[in-house]
């Protein structure tokens, strides 16, 4: 249910009140039964978490993003390659007779 404040043109009080939104505003004041209007007041809203638009998903300029160092990227780790199978070759055998 809203939260409305109330200002009384008599006493000159401000006070709040629960109420839905369907109820009608009041009329006399709580204290001295004086007239009362209702007044504008700041909604009590409290955003939480990371950020908001402005800062989660708004495009950014050319200059903020030169601004950012890069993106760190993977290391992928390469294993040492086995040397290549050495060769040998056969030589013909010189057999004396």
């Amino acid at each position: 249910m809203p939260l409305y404040e109330y200002k009384c043109s008599k006493c000159c009080i401000v006070f709040e009140v629960i109420q839905k939104v369907a109820e009608p505003p009041l009329k006399k004041c709580i204290q001295c039964g004086g007239a009362v209007t209702k007044t504008i007041s700041a909604p009590a809203i409290q955003f939480k978490g990371s950020g908001w638009y402005v800062t989660d998903y708004a495009k950014k300029t050319l200059a903020e993003k030169e601004q950012k160092p890069p993106a760190k990227e993977k290391k992928e780790t390469k294993k040492p390659e086995a040397p290549p199978p050495k060769k040998t070759e056969k030589q013909p055998s010189s057999s004396t007779k």
